[in-house]
């Protein structure tokens, strides 16, 4: 830490310790035990997901204790506090799901609220579970103010019969024991075994996907977002991060220095180099819209398009997040991008040193095989791919890490709620060679844009994941595998293309080529259009209402405000 002395006149702190006018205000800190000296220095959220919800986020109340002795060691005052997570895991298959995305939401706006009713300088945020990272980041990039990001860590894989397993391994369990693979003894060690540990899920799926991005965007320090929960290390990478905060502060460094047009698409870059989570594809554009950036659907999929897989990760692939932290973490996937010449190397980050100078002392690791080098790929294109055609002009997006087809064609089969689809797959009254069409369920239809996972992770535990596919204007988990397609837009809800297919439509899609088509004459869409006419939903009121009303499309981020582009200031220099 170089600065000692802060000149508190252009913090927001000031607005409420600083001057007789706040001698009430400064009453407040007085009562929680402060020092004359702790008021007068900057003031640092801390805030943290915490909750007792699942895994991914009961050790984040821990990890912002470590985040608060570094801030106070650097001559900054921590103030905690917590806001919502809804867990994906959790929330799976069932109406829960429909409060996911819109928590994200939630969390960003929370997140900003507390930091500007109380003046904070600066924000360390600690997020464990799939929509909390973005959400977190999305604070910090709408305030603006100096801001660290911390990844409360991975799980560790469970060992089912000398087995490593994940939680995918169990959503898959489902189908097997619905097709009598699996008996209700088996079902029952797995469940008991599959999540041993604090931490998120172990694979690539969104909240790992979503730490890769905070280290490539420049938001997390290196290194540390890969650490599994249950380490040790994690403690000195958070107080490292409260340190670290404090210098941000004296030298100025702001989340929209940071978070750039380039930096936006080395984060597009590890996503696809890992075969990471779709949804990604939703939290970058909305990280974006929060800077005032234009990064939509099809600017994370031309990134996409061109970046080489090379991170052999679950789901589609051998390993979890351990395995690659053991062998060089996040960094070593980023360093033989950057040799390669895939990522931006002159974008700042919070160390306050460019990606390319964070990466000089990194060296390859010729002793393992979890990330191979960037130039002798899994395969030459990333692991997501985007699509478009007369059935998404808006696009889609379908992973295709570990897929061995990517073309398929089939006739529709549509449901209008993932229940009804789910049922049918249950039952097993779905044929081979269909493509299951779930609708109404995008951001304003459902509301709330659900995952599918335990649709998918069904049909793959009954041998027909490569057999079938599945579209949607929905979302997939990070965990799902399969011909899978999500994000199709416009959504059915506002009389998108999808909203218009007919079972036995015949459908085509080519993750090859990048195209999501139906074969029908724009004659018969108009037709078909004409005699559409909007669905209810059951939700007319409350914050799921509330996040319907104002949710944009899946396209752009699925977001809720105009963002910057609509600020005339930004809080960090109120």
């Amino acid at each position: 830490m170089d600065a000692k002395v802060f000149d508190k006149s252009k913090l927001p702190s000031r607005h409420t310790t600083e001057g007789p006018a706040r001698a009430p205000h400064r009453s407040y800190l007085y009562a929680m035990g402060l020092t004359k000296e702790q008021i007068h220095q900057p003031l640092v959220g801390v805030a943290s997901c915490w909750n007792e919800a699942a895994p991914c986020n009961i050790s984040l109340m821990r990890q912002a204790q470590a985040v608060k002795k570094g801030v106070a060691a650097a001559n900054g005052t921590p103030r905690e506090f917590c806001t919502i997570t809804v867990t994906d895991g959790i929330a799976m298959g069932h109406e829960g799901m429909k409060s996911s995305l819109a928590s994200r939401e939630v969390i960003a706006d929370s997140v900003e609220l507390t930091m500007r009713g109380h003046g904070y300088d600066a924000l360390v945020g600690l997020a464990g579970c799939d929509k909390s990272l973005p959400g977190m980041m999305m604070a910090m990039i709408r305030l603006n103010v100096p801001s660290i990001f911390i990844y409360g860590g991975s799980i560790l894989p469970g060992s089912y019969r000398g087995q490593p397993v994940t939680v995918q391994d169990l959503f898959e369990a489902v189908g097997k024991h619905s097709v009598g693979d699996m008996s209700d003894a088996d079902l029952d060690e797995l469940e008991q075994v599959a999540c041993p540990s604090a931490g998120a899920c172990g694979a690539q799926f969104t909240a790992n996907t979503m730490a890769t991005v905070s280290e490539a965007i420049g938001l997390a320090l290196p290194y540390s977002a890969g650490a599994p929960a249950p380490y040790e290390i994690r403690d000195r990478f958070c107080m490292t991060a409260g340190e670290q905060v404090m210098e941000l502060i004296a030298r100025n460094i702001r989340p929209r220095d940071i978070v750039t047009r380039k930096s936006l698409e080395n984060a597009a870059t590890v996503v696809a180099a890992s075969g990471g989570s779709t949804n990604a594809a939703l939290h970058l554009p909305a990280m974006a819209h929060e800077a005032g950036i234009k990064f939509d659907l099809f600017d994370v999929a031309e990134i996409f398009k061109k970046t080489p897989y090379i991170a052999d990760l679950k789901p589609g692939g051998r390993y979890v997040a351990k395995d690659m932290f053991e062998v060089g973490g996040i960094p070593l996937l980023m360093k033989t991008l950057l040799d390669h010449g895939y990522l931006h190397g002159d974008c700042i980050t919070v160390t306050g040193r460019t990606i390319a100078e964070n990466m000089a002392k990194v060296r390859w690791n010729e002793h393992q095989d979890v990330v191979f080098p960037a130039d002798k790929p899994i395969t030459p294109t990333g692991g997501v791919v985007g699509l478009s055609g007369n059935l998404a002009p808006d696009g889609a997006i379908v992973k295709v890490a570990g897929l061995k087809n990517q073309v398929f064609t089939g006739p529709a089969r549509c449901f209008d709620t993932e229940e009804e689809c789910f049922e049918a797959v249950t039952n097993r009254t779905y044929k081979e060679g269909e493509v299951l069409v779930i609708r109404y369920v995008g951001p304003k239809g459902a509301p709330g844009m659900p995952e599918m996972l335990s649709t998918t992770a069904a049909l793959y535990g009954q041998g027909m994941g490569d057999k079938v596919a599945l579209i949607t204007d929905g979302r997939f988990s990070g965990a799902t595998r399969g011909f899978c397609i999500g994000h199709v837009g416009p959504e059915a809800a506002v009389s998108g293309p999808i909203a218009h297919i007919r079972d036995g439509d015949i459908i085509e899609m080519n993750a090859i080529e990048g195209t999501l088509n139906v074969k029908l004459s724009a004659e018969e869409f108009e037709k078909r259009k004409a005699d559409w006419k909007p669905r209810a939903t059951k939700y007319g009121s409350g914050a799921i209402w509330k996040f319907a009303q104002n949710v944009g499309p899946a396209r752009y981020g699925a977001v809720t405000h105009p963002g910057a582009a609509g600020e005339s200031h930004v809080y960090a220099d109120i």
